[in-house]
């Protein structure tokens, strides 16, 4: 498993509960985009539209080499998962108010897949919470290394 593009807004934005790896369906310029890393899940989302997963606005830049002259970056693209996972998903969602958030595009042997993530947005303050604590172990673990030095 290679990792190629990753979300890192949506780790701070959401608190992830669950995590799926779905297929993407791509063309095969937009495969070789994602391979050189050409891509952002900034703003990405994903939404269930008639009983299927759609990936929206994530943009994968059109590769350089391609005839393709129609092509739009931003295009909604479908997202492959079992019945038993879009059923599990849907209910979720619906039940608990929660987001379906992308999280990376990995290259899994030789294909691409798209890990999402089922999450409950943070306020403000949590944000906060966070950074904070994140700083204080930091912090903690900056002093400990300097007093193991000193023995």
């Amino acid at each position: 498993m290679m990792l190629l593009v990753t979300n890192k807004k949506a780790r701070h934005d959401y608190q992830i509960e669950d995590t799926l790896l779905a297929g993407v369906v791509l063309t095969g310029s937009e495969v070789k985009s994602l391979r050189l890393k050409q891509a952002s899940l900034k703003g990405a989302f994903v939404r269930l539209i008639k009983g299927e997963a759609w990936l929206v606005d994530a943009q994968i830049s059109p590769y350089k080499f391609a005839s393709n002259l129609e092509y739009d970056p931003k295009r909604m693209r479908k997202l492959l998962l079992t019945k038993k996972e879009l059923g599990r998903l849907v209910g979720l969602k619906e039940q608990s108010g929660r987001t379906i958030v992308p999280l990376e595009f990995q290259l899994v042997g030789n294909k691409i897949k798209l890990k999402i993530g089922l999450g409950r947005g943070l306020k403000k303050h949590e944000k906060r919470e966070k950074l904070k604590k994140r700083a204080d172990r930091r912090e903690a673990q900056r002093l400990l290394k300097s007093k193991l030095k000193g023995f």
